[in-house]
């Protein structure tokens, strides 16, 4: 089974993207993040056209978040249940006898702006909510753009991005967590040495350059990982023309 995450950065905008990767790939699962419409214009039947379900949790201009499938959907969440929030960061789903999650969690912004601590309160949210999923679900994948760059190696310049926001100790250690919960790093598993981004910032010609982080990611829980067989970073799509600033993930599973 092949499940991919991928933050489109406005579906609007990027839908021919979607369809071209989807054609091309052909993933059993795909949680989109950002795509910033809401549910009555969301493409449901572009999308199901080429063979998937789909569920939505939208927003204008921010946010939202999607998953599709090939296969049925069912028991979905779309919040964490101990914070209010109105922004559309969560959506949660069976799907198989898989427990689907797929998350936008909060940028941050930076480490002296309150909506860093808004990114905290939220992340200590997340895992109190994980904890609870993974005993109901021990097959579970949680996926999704974290907006945290795990360790040195997943960010170009580790110096200069030591202590800022996406890479601060906090939010590291918020990261080591979401494991300690009970789950791993597919791609960190597999490649623990490998040095590969998945974010790179429009500006600066950043994506060219190479300076990039890898804030992109497909846990999956201590009962599942043994089944994960590959794990890649598909760079071609932010060559292409009006990119979203990120690349889809996607991990195989054999199930």
């Amino acid at each position: 089974m092949k499940i991919a995450t991928w933050n489109i950065n406005s579906l609007r905008v990027r839908l021919p993207h979607v369809i071209s990767w989807l054609q091309q790939v052909r993933p059993d699962i795909l949680a989109l993040q950002e795509t910033k419409i809401t549910n009555d214009c969301f493409p449901f039947d572009e999308l199901k056209v080429l063979g998937y379900e789909v569920i939505a949790s939208g927003q204008r201009t921010y946010n939202g978040v999607a998953i599709l499938s090939r296969l049925p959907i069912s028991q979905c969440v779309v919040d964490l249940p101990d914070i209010t929030d109105p922004q559309r960061r969560v959506l949660c789903a069976t799907i198989g006898d898989l427990r689907i999650l797929n998350l936008y969690i909060p940028n941050g912004e930076g480490i002296t702006s309150p909506k860093y601590e808004y990114k905290l309160k939220w992340l200590r949210s997340l895992d109190t909510f994980l904890k609870t999923e993974l005993a109901d679900h021990p097959k579970m994948v949680v996926l999704g753009d974290f907006n945290i760059a795990p360790e040195e190696i997943d960010v170009y310049n580790p110096k200069r991005w030591q202590g800022k926001v996406l890479f601060s100790p906090p939010e590291r250690e918020s990261f080591r967590r979401l494991l300690d919960a009970g789950f791993a790093d597919c791609f960190r598993t597999l490649y623990p040495e490998e040095r590969k981004f998945s974010w790179w910032d429009y500006r600066l010609q950043a994506f060219p350059r190479g300076w990039g982080l890898r804030i992109d990611h497909i846990l999956a829980s201590n009962s599942l990982i043994k089944q994960c067989i590959k794990c890649e970073i598909d760079q071609a799509p932010r060559a292409w023309e009006r990119p979203s600033d990120h690349a889809p993930v996607l991990a195989e599973f054999r199930l």
